[in-house]
């Protein structure tokens, strides 16, 4: 086991999650080019070793949101229903068809340009309570598990900046998102173990790096979920839309340059 490294691990896992829990985006979606750019951790192993810190830092920040009683049930269901199995079928592609690490970096760029883009923008005025068809909910919960399962950030990474940038307020889309990349993100770790026993390479998850990166998180996670009433909305969301592209710019680079 290389301690150093799992503390570079537990160190930006705390960071991570302390920023962006309040508005419930998983640390994950910003942990992964840590992980292959500082950490080196293998193609396809970086996808499951991520979902493992969501699983482990996931319960910080719901216990705290859970205490403030902020959970929206019946979007949390419509999340769920749509997430869940298509987190599945991600671990699936990931492993057998985009093992490539240049596929997957411009994949991952695909993913990053527009969350940033749905983060930065505004909320049309009057609209902060608008909410999508339970439908359009689980369609796009189902579209966004399978990315989340490729790409190891869970379900509700993603579907929460979108549904922010519909009109929905943060206070409640971020508990509700949290909880759904919890559970995809546990599916996902069971889905890419069982894979594991077939596979060849570096399928499993990196245990003690996704361990030390997710009680980072924990701990992050309930941080940031104490501070979300008291930090401005639109700070938040400028600064993880700028890092989501230019996390994506850095992405498409990497891919021009080989």
């Amino acid at each position: 086991m290389d301690w150093q490294r799992d503390l570079v691990g537990l160190v930006a896992g705390f960071v991570l999650a302390t920023v962006i829990t309040p508005v419930g985006v998983s640390g994950a979606v910003f942990l992964l080019p840590v992980q292959l750019s500082v950490l080196h951790v293998p193609n396809p192993r970086v996808t499951p070793t991520n979902l493992l810190f969501n699983v482990i830092s996931g319960p910080g920040g719901l216990a705290r949101y859970r205490r403030r009683g902020q959970f929206d049930r019946a979007l949390t269901r419509q999340l769920l229903a749509g997430s869940v199995p298509g987190v599945v079928l991600g671990a699936l592609i990931r492993v057998y068809v985009v093992a490539d690490p240049d596929v997957f970096r411009a994949l991952a760029a695909a993913v990053l340009a527009p969350v940033g883009l749905f983060i930065l923008r505004k909320p049309a005025p009057g609209s902060i309570e608008r909410r999508l068809s339970p439908r359009t909910v689980r369609v796009l919960a189902f579209v966004i598990g399978v990315v989340g399962g490729i790409y190891g950030i869970g379900g509700g990474s993603v579907l929460g900046p979108i549904l922010v940038g519909t009109g929905m307020a943060v206070a409640t889309v971020a508990p509700v998102a949290l909880l759904s990349t919890w559970v995809t993100s546990l599916v996902g770790v069971v889905t890419y173990a069982v894979i594991a026993l077939d596979a060849t390479g570096p399928v499993a998850p990196d245990w003690s790096l996704g361990v030390a990166t997710g009680l980072g998180g924990l701990a992050g996670g309930w941080v940031g979920a104490s501070l979300q009433p008291h930090i401005p909305e639109r700070a938040l969301r400028t600064l993880l839309g700028v890092m989501a592209l230019a996390l994506a710019v850095l992405y498409l680079v990497q891919v021009v340059l080989g």
